[in-house]
């Protein structure tokens, strides 16, 4: 599209009409010169929004997001030459709400760049409030990794969970099919490690009458439950060596026999795996097949622990407390938030959730305090500096004996320890091994 005079803009917002999410023309300083309808009705401003800043209209800001601390994808697009697409958090009529902002350069039939064109694909399955359900989460890290989910999720890419235990897998595999093309189809969740070698092609292709002792009937598989929708391997990991070609053959050819069945069948699904292990180093020890790593991880979104969404506990205490029975008119106190926010959290949210739920049951009026809270997370931040004899210890010995204390705690998690202390696992490798 090529516009030479502010004359064509009445036509031009006859153009943005046909996208249905709100889009809007922009200056080259950030003024609104053009709007859909969607954009309009997006934000139901009191005031005309034609002539206003989009920094203004979106964020309520004096300046533009870049000189407020945000991440701006016009300058972006001003930098490179190139169309850009990040992650915001905006200020509408309906509260604060998550907005993958893409801006794409717009220049004229001499090559010189002339406009900007802003569309916002509105984020439907998580919220940077506390009202509402599904995901929660406003932190760098969580938007990071919404910002993923929202590439992948209207593609048919098989796309790999990764994270610790407790960080919400399924979560975010319900939320890649609810934003999916297959969001009317069902979504099957297959517990991988819940599953023995004698059960899983059962489970996973079905079985015909009399294929085994027991099978007394026909049983539909949860491939085949899964057609038109998202098939979700929770746990991909603990699938058996033994198994894993089998669900490498499904995968590349799409087909599949039920146990003691002969006719080929055709799978239809959306395939999202997840795991808590690390599948690569799996591979190298030879306990998970190259190819099917390689097939299952087209594209990894790693989910961040709690740990690196720390700025997110407060609004994580606000929805869990909601979501808690009977725990809706609880809070916590500034001295048990404090805690919580120090704490390292090596469960994640199920392990933050299973303290709230204790607290709010210890807890006789409508407050949380510290002694609500587990000795280990009231205390965490209580290291014992000095012995009895007032002596002193070297910073080398303070830290040796918090890394024994921990890893203690963490039974072998090495990962986790060394996300939780903010280092890589290397270094943390050579600490202990200086212990």
């Amino acid at each position: 599209m090529s516009i030479h005079s502010f004359d064509l803009l009445p036509e031009v917002s006859a153009v943005l009409d046909a996208l249905t999410e709100p889009a809007a023309l922009l200056s080259l300083d950030y003024q609104i010169l053009a709007t859909n309808n969607a954009y309009q009705e997006h934000f139901r401003a009191k005031q005309e929004i034609i002539g206003r800043h989009c920094y203004e209209v979106s964020h309520g800001y004096d300046l533009p997001c870049d000189q407020e601390g945000e991440s701006c994808p016009l300058k972006r697009c001003v930098e490179t030459g190139a169309r850009q697409r990040m992650l915001h958090i905006h200020n509408t009529p309906h509260g604060q709400e998550h907005v993958d902002v893409e801006m794409a350069p717009v220049h004229s039939s001499e090559g010189a760049l002339v406009y900007f064109l802003e569309v916002m694909h509105l984020v439907k399955v998580a919220r940077p409030t506390a009202e509402g359900s599904g995901m929660v989460g406003r932190s760098a890290a969580f938007n990071q990794m919404l910002s993923f989910l929202q590439r992948a999720a209207p593609s048919e890419i098989s796309v790999l969970l990764l994270g610790e235990s407790g960080t919400g897998k399924e979560l975010v595999a319900r939320a890649l099919h609810d934003q999916s093309k297959r969001a009317s189809g069902p979504f099957v969740t297959v517990e991988c490690s819940g599953l023995s070698e004698s059960l899983f092609e059962s489970e996973l292709f079905g079985h015909e009458r009399g294929a085994f002792t027991g099978a007394v009937n026909r049983k539909q598989g949860l491939v085949a439950a899964a057609r038109g929708g998202t098939l979700f391997l929770d746990e991909i990991g603990d699938v058996p060596l033994s198994l894993q070609v089998k669900l490498l053959r499904l995968i590349e050819t799409g087909t599949y026999r039920t146990v003691g069945g002969v006719e080929l069948q055709h799978a239809d699904f959306r395939l999202v795996c997840a795991t808590h292990r690390h599948l690569e180093t799996m591979v190298e020890g030879g306990t998970f097949r190259r190819d099917l790593f390689y097939r299952i991880s087209a594209f990894p979104i790693e989910l961040p622990s709690l740990v690196e969404r720390v700025d997110d506990i407060p609004l994580l205490v606000d929805v869990l407390l909601k979501r808690i029975p009977e725990a809706e008119t609880k809070s916590l106190s500034p001295a048990a938030l404090g805690a919580l926010r120090r704490y390292t959290f090596p469960g994640n949210i199920r392990e933050l959730r299973n303290i709230l739920e204790r607290a709010v049951l210890l807890s006789d009026d409508n407050q949380i305090d510290l002694p609500h809270l587990p000795p280990a997370v009231a205390n965490f931040d209580r290291i014992p500096i000095a012995e009895a004899d007032d002596s002193i210890k070297s910073l080398e010995q303070v830290e040796q004996e918090y890394l024994l204390s921990l890893k203690r705690r963490f039974a072998g998690d090495n990962r986790g320890l060394a996300q939780a202390l903010g280092i890589s696992e290397r270094t943390l490798y050579r600490k202990l091994k200086s212990i």
